[in-house]
């Protein structure tokens, strides 16, 4: 099976028809998508200017949205670095407690569903390595907070647990990701509750 890089060698590969760039870049969302899959790709096709279901896309179109992807990855994979050095010296001092930053990262390992969205077709319009810097601040200042991480809206409404959803949890209603509960202050967290999803969230 062939790894991340090997993949996004095909997108760039000016020898292959255009169908093929794309299925390539499509594996690479197997190996990384912060957002999930679909919401993922939603999100590189958007910003590309693809259409999703264009079998035939510009071929710089394509590249322009791994180049976003591989952004994003090596932000990931630099903060994956610095959190296993971390957790490793923590180890060798006797430190052994997990905190809400090791649950998250645990759950995160790896690249998928790091920011797992509200809807495939609802998520933040800002690069995914802009969207993936702000969630790691956040978590790694440990403070709760009233607001989304990624983009500051104050407004949550608690997605419950369906077939359809990600996870169940808050979901800011204007960017459209779902915050780590962690990561939110309990009175923001109850508001939430108090406000169900009810599948109409502002504008991305």
């Amino acid at each position: 099976m062939a790894g991340f890089r090997a993949l996004a060698e095909q997108v760039r590969n000016p020898r292959l028809v255009a169908a093929q760039r794309r299925t390539a870049l499509r594996k690479c969302l197997e190996r990384f998508a912060p957002y999930g899959h679909r919401a993922t790709w939603h999100h590189l096709c958007t910003r590309a200017g693809i259409a999703t279901q264009d079998r035939d896309p510009d071929p710089e179109r394509l590249v322009a949205a791994l180049t976003e992807l591989e952004e994003a990855r090596s932000l990931w994979l630099a903060y994956e670095e610095e959190f296993a050095a971390r957790r490793r010296k923590e180890k060798h001092d006797g430190i052994r407690q997990v905190g809400a930053l090791d649950d998250w990262h645990r759950r995160t390992w790896g690249g998928c569903d790091i920011v797992p969205c509200e809807s495939p077709h609802r998520h933040p319009a800002v690069r995914l390595a802009v969207v993936l810097h702000r969630m790691i601040a956040a978590m790694e200042a440990g403070r709760p907070r009233h607001d989304c991480p990624v983009c500051g809206s104050t407004r949550f409404a608690w997605l419950p647990e369906t077939a359809d959803a990600p996870a169940p949890g808050p979901a800011c209603r204007q960017c459209g990701v779902l915050a780590p509960v962690s990561v939110l202050a309990p009175e923001t967290l109850r508001a939430a509750h108090r406000t169900h999803h009810a599948g109409t969230f502002a504008a991305a």
